[in-house]
């Protein structure tokens, strides 16, 4: 029962985001902007730029994006609406279909943040596969975290800050994970020396999923 309703609901997110475009357009044009003024800033093709500040600013790019993509997740619901989806179906099953689909936005949006950040600043990545695995789990964390927490923070005011402030001490040591495996990769550090990184970072993702499934009922009945 519960998996129908997370499946009705992300198609529901994907005909949504279909049909007003322009909300992953402003993303798009955002993480464009922002790695065009990044290239600007470092001169990148007149100066290589150091592997750690590359792989430094591509991740605080990602987590701008983030909390920009991630954050309209409950406040673009309107009240009604809300209490629509409160008789019809489970809260489980509202919150893990919120998950589901950030995390698709997150990962589609930092592959292509990936890709154009590698043409435009260069690619000191020395084990892209791991780089990509990274950024799986980078992008199911944020939106895991940031789903949960744009949840409680539209319950109360000024949600937005609400939301950075509730996310902020989730947020930092995952992305303190992140950027070490992320490192080992521009190291060119194989998959198999990295499991230990990879399995604490997909354990923290997979924890704060099972507790938004059971914190957020306790808040959707308030």
């Amino acid at each position: 029962m519960i998996l129908n309703e997370i499946h009705v609901l992300v198609k529901k997110e994907l005909h949504l985001e279909w049909r007003q475009r322009y909300a992953l357009h402003g993303l798009l044009l955002y993480l464009a902007s922002t790695i065009f003024v990044c290239y600007l800033s470092f001169k990148a093709k007149q100066q290589a730029i150091n592997p750690i500040t590359w792989n430094t600013l591509f991740w605080i790019i990602m987590l701008f994006i983030a909390i920009n993509a991630i954050g309209k997740s409950f406040t673009q619901e309107s009240t009604q609406r809300n209490l629509f989806y409160y008789t019809l179906v489970s809260p489980e099953a509202i919150i893990y279909s919120k998950i589901i689909y950030n995390s698709l936005v997150m990962i589609g949006i930092s592959f292509v943040g990936f890709f154009f950040y590698s043409w435009v600043m260069g690619n000191p990545v020395g084990n892209i596969p791991l780089y990509l695995l990274a950024i799986v789990l980078g992008g199911i964390g944020f939106a895991s975290t940031l789903s949960l927490m744009a949840g409680i923070a539209a319950q109360g005011e000024n949600s937005a800050t609400l939301m950075a402030v509730l996310s902020f001490p989730i947020i930092i040591p995952l992305l303190l994970l992140i950027l070490k495996l992320a490192k080992s990769a521009m190291d060119g550090i194989s998959i198999q020396e990295n499991w230990d990184e990879i399995a604490i970072l997909s354990s923290l993702d997979t924890i704060v999923i099972v507790l938004s499934g059971i914190l957020f009922p306790f808040i959707w009945k308030h």
